[in-house]
Parts: structure tokens; sequence; C-alpha cells
């Protein structure tokens, strides 16, 4: 059975950083790529980054250049180390699986959800 668990989320203050952690189990790496979403309040889920079966990565636009999305040599954990944190980068963060990241701007493309992890960015 896939699954999905995200972990690391938290407060933090403006320009700071947070490293979100999603752990699969049940499959590793090799078989799926991982996309990294985030829904804030009154709003629709959005992708923000994905890494490919083969390490590709893609990010949005909004998360270009402070976010990065990594994995563990093991392919069994997948980063996303989020520096120079902003006020709107706050939302609740979910990991999901799909064959490729191939339109993961859409996240109903993606299964096996997480069950989120909030990160809330404030002073």
């Amino acid at each position: 059975q896939v699954q999905l668990v995200e972990s690391g989320g938290g407060l933090v203050q403006p320009g700071g950083s947070l490293r979100l952690s999603c752990a699969a189990s049940g499959f590793t790496l090799d078989d799926y790529a991982i996309g990294w979403f985030r829904q804030a309040p009154g709003k629709q889920r959005e992708g923000v980054s994905c890494i490919s079966r083969s390490g590709n990565t893609y990010y949005a636009d909004s998360v270009k250049g402070r976010f990065t999305i990594s994995r563990d040599g093991a392919k069994i954990t997948v980063y996303l180390q989020m520096n120079s944190l902003k006020p709107e980068d706050t939302a609740v963060y979910y990991c999901a699986a799909r064959s490729s990241c191939a339109g993961y701007g859409q996240p109903s493309r993606f299964g096996s959800w997480g069950q989120g992890t909030q990160v809330t960015v404030s002073s």
C-alpha cells in the first residue's frame, strides 16, 4: 500500500527556513514522482515543486530560488528545503505521488496524499 507522511512544519519568522520531509512506504522513489503542494485558508491547493523518478526537479515561479526539493539516497524520503520564507508561504503543505511530474500544477492528477503539515510564517 502506497503511503506518504509529511513532517517538519512549524512556526517561523519571515526570512527564516524550514525543511519538510515526505516519507514513503510501500514503494520507492524509483516508482513514482513526488510533488509538494500547499493550501492556504480560503484558497485552492497549488503545486509547489516536484521531483521526477529520474531526479529532475520543477518549481512554481513563486518559490523558485527559495525552495529546493531533493530526495535521500535510499529513495524513500523527499525533502523540501524552504528558505527566505514569506508570510504568503503560510499554508498546509502536502506531498503526493504520480507516475511523472507532468502537470504537477494540477493537484488532482496526484494520489496517495499525506495528511499535511502546517507551515506558518509570522513575526
